[in-house]
């Protein structure tokens, strides 16, 4: 009995001491990101993005979050009609991201994953990047298996 007992003590130390771990880490996510840098090694990348994307990434202490990144080039509008044109929906979706769900955070491997549960393209469920914090008020991602990618968000204050 003084085993199990003894057990069942440690088992609720490991364990709650594990979902403090990841809510620390994931607390350092908590807030909105602003795109700052968008690199890609891909000239296709840039014709559909322009240089400059703009964007937001938002994560909450639920473990929620959004990202929507737009391209800098002028895009299609049909603001005086109640559809697009079919020209018109595909030049305004080309190169914009959107999708939003929850995230998980691997602090041992530096991973952060996005699991999608909706996007403008849901090819990919779930987005792992690397990730690195320069200070408070920084975050690089680098999607896992697509080097040449790098994105780089400034905390909104």
């Amino acid at each position: 009995m003084r085993v199990l007992r003894s057990l069942a003590i440690l088992s609720a130390l490991f364990f709650s001491r594990s979902a403090t771990h990841q809510s620390d880490a994931r607390s350092a996510f908590v807030g909105t990101w602003r795109l700052v840098l968008f690199e890609q090694d891909s000239a296709g990348a840039l014709l559909r993005r322009g240089a400059h994307p703009t964007g937001y990434l938002y994560y909450d202490a639920s473990g929620h979050m959004a990202a929507q990144i737009q391209p800098e080039r002028q895009r299609a509008s049909w603001a005086q009609t109640v559809a697009p044109t079919a020209e018109q929906a595909l030049d305004a979706a080309t190169g914009y991201i959107a999708y939003f769900g929850t995230y998980s955070v691997n602090e041992q491997s530096r991973i952060v994953t996005h699991h999608r549960e909706g996007a403008l393209n849901l090819d990919v469920v779930d987005y792992s990047r690397r990730y690195e914090f320069q200070g408070n008020d920084r975050l690089v991602l680098l999607p896992v298996g697509r080097p040449g990618v790098r994105l780089v968000w400034e905390r909104v204050r």
